[in-house]
This record gives C-alpha cells, structure tokens and sequence, in this order.
C-alpha cells in the first residue's frame, strides 16, 4: 500500500473546524436551503441513512426548499427510489440507479457482516442458499420471517436468524411499499432490486468513480472518513491513483485530507442557520474524525445505547436534541441559548412542523437544558 510521507500533510494548506464545518454543510445543503429535486438531491447526498421510515423525510425536509413529505413519497410509489441495505451495512433511500450501481460496492461489508453469523450457518452452502432466497423473493415479497421459515426447511439444524441474515447479505434486496411510504404503513418485505424495478443492474460503480462523488457531499475529507462513511477498508490505493485530480489539505492534527479541486469551502463565518435532523442523518455519520459537526464536549450526546436521538444544529454544530411528543414539539439543548439564538431555533423548528405536518396544531416548548 503507498503511503502519503507525512510531510507532503504538512505542507498542505490547512482548514480548521470551522472551515471544515462550512463545507461540509455546503455540500450537505444546510447552509441555505436548496431548489435541488428530490430524486437529484438523494442522488447527491449518496443516500438517505434509513434505519426508521421518516428520518428521509426529515432530512430532505432540513435541505430542500419547498419540500413536501409527498415529493419524496412519490417517487418510491414509483420505485424511482427505494430501500435497501447498502453503506456501512444499513438501510438507506436511495434513486433506482444508485440503488443498482451502489450495492455491489458495498459486498464486502456484507461479507464481513455475515461472518459474525458462522456459527449458526454451519454446514449450510451460502451459494445454493442465495439460489434459494433469489427464488423465494422473486415469487412473492417475503417477510425476514417467511423467508428464514422457508430456508429452514432446508436447513433445520442452522440458526434461523443466521439464515436470514445470510439471504440479505448475498441478496441485492430492497423494501417494497408501502414500507417507506409517508402517511403508510406496513410489514418489511422484501424482493431482489432488479425484480422490484424491472431492469437488469447495470455496470456497477467503481471505487474511483465514487470517491469524487462522498468528496462533493462530505468532503474535504480523509481516507479514513470515506471508510468510515461507505463501511469499506483499503481506501488508500483509491485516493493515491486520484491525487492527482485532485487537492490536498491538513487539519488541525495534520491529517491530510483530499477534495475536488472546484468543490466550495466558504468562509469560515459564513452564516449557518439552526437546522432539525433526524436521527441517524448522515451528517453525523460519515466521518471518522466528527468533530467537524460535533463539539468534543458534546460527544456520545445524541446517543443511548444503541438508539439515535433527533439533534438539531446552532452555527453549524450539534447543540441539542428535539423529539415530537403528542402535541408538542420538545426541544432539549445541550447549553443554554441567548436570545437570538432561541429565537432562531423556535422558528426553524416552527418551519419544520409546518412543512413535515401543516395540518397539525403543536406547542413549541424548550425542554431541560442536558447536561
């Protein structure tokens, strides 16, 4: 593997922070809201982190100007875009194309996923099992139940969970609808991507094709920020074939990261309006060092065990957390905010509520300051 000799780093121009702050909500679409459409915008940001139903609602209703929960609704209804498994081993929204490009990616994090199921897949042939499941799914949408249920019957002595799992690891298989529909609802089912959208996967992405595409939504950034990001390892060769399209940086620890050279890095005192996000938004993900979005004091915070919390931004970074109860829009900051920055807040949150639920009535209440 070539590695970059530290001086090169250090004689690169550096980017603080902030600077890194404001690119990357530059290319996030939260410095300013965006005329981008929907199936433009996902495909920009390389996906939507999907874990529940509406975190890609909330996280396009945070970036898009006019966006209307049934803009993005559409467009799955018409399987123009779907669910599906892809980076770091978790159900993202993504366009049909994209869908079909990314997914063999991302095969090796589903291998690595898979392995941690050996024990319960003994004396089971993988291959004949994806044979099965291909069958399976393809008939009819199944259920992870029905389709462990079945498999079981071939193999009774595996783990049912395990065999399951190993289906979705081996399977290119998306989420059918109504799952995933605004205002709907209804059981995970599950059938192979070509099946869903009628058309054979064409050539798959490729890891240099990729690499420009994290950098104009997440970038500047390191290596080890796209593999966190993407659930991937041995990024390195990628990035040295490519350096010389593009540029170089160091941060405040002098690790080098690369960009496009005409991708924006606004000033560091660009203006960063408060921004509500869901839970399990990207942002907040797809970085090894996140310190870009999350203060160091603030670390763990939007966190509880294995569940995400909603956060929200002030100047760009985490500040709290928001939750909608019942008939009220709770908002938890981590500090306590001035005036202005208050005021700020309750109208970004007064905007959230009326795009995300404009027939609803909710209070807006500031909730305990979290220590």
């Amino acid at each position: 593997m070539t590695k970059t000799p530290r001086s090169v780093a250090r004689t690169a121009p550096h980017l603080g922070v902030r600077a890194l702050n404001r690119a990357t909500l530059e290319r996030q679409l939260l410095l300013r809201p965006s005329r981008m459409p929907v199936p433009g915008a996902v495909e920009h940001l390389l996906g939507l982190q999907a874990q529940n139903v509406k975190p890609p609602y909330y996280a396009l209703a945070a970036r898009l100007d006019g966006f209307t929960p049934e803009a993005l609704s559409e467009p799955m209804a018409a399987r123009e875009a779907v669910r599906i498994v892809t980076l770091r081993s978790t159900i993202h929204t993504h366009t049909a194309d994209d869908c079909l490009a990314l997914r063999p990616l991302t095969q090796p994090a589903m291998e690595r996923e898979l392995a941690n199921f050996g024990k319960g897949l003994a004396g089971v042939d993988l291959d004949r099992l994806a044979d099965l499941a291909l069958g399976l799914v393809e008939a009819e949408p199944r259920t992870m139940k029905q389709l462990r249920e079945e498999l079981a019957r071939e193999w009774p002595d595996a783990d049912p969970l395990s065999l399951s799992v190993a289906a979705r690891c081996r399977l290119p298989l998306v989420q059918v609808t109504p799952r995933g529909l605004w205002g709907r609802s209804g059981q995970v089912r599950l059938t192979t991507a070509e099946h869903w959208l009628g058309r054979s996967a064409g050539p798959a992405a490729t890891l240099e094709s990729l690499v420009p595409r994290y950098l104009a939504a997440f970038g500047p950034a390191s290596v080890r920020d796209m593999q966190t990001w993407a659930g991937l390892t041995r990024l390195r060769e990628v990035f040295e074939r490519l350096r010389p399209r593009l540029v170089t940086f160091q941060d405040d620890r002098g690790v080098e990261l690369f960009d496009l050279p005409d991708a924006p890095r606004p000033d560091p005192d660009t203006p960063a309006p408060p921004r509500f996000l869901p839970e399990f938004d990207n942002l907040l993900l797809s970085h090894a060092d996140r310190t870009r979005v999350v203060p160091p004091e603030h670390r763990g915070r939007h966190w509880q065990g294995n569940i995400a919390h909603c956060t929200f931004l002030v100047d760009g970074f985490l500040a709290g957390l928001w939750r909608l109860e019942k008939d009220a829009l709770v908002i938890e900051p981590f500090a306590r905010l001035g005036g202005a920055r208050r005021d700020e807040v309750l109208a970004e949150g007064e905007r959230m509520l009326r795009v995300m639920h404009p027939e609803a009535a909710y209070d807006i209440r500031f909730g305990t300051v979290r220590r």
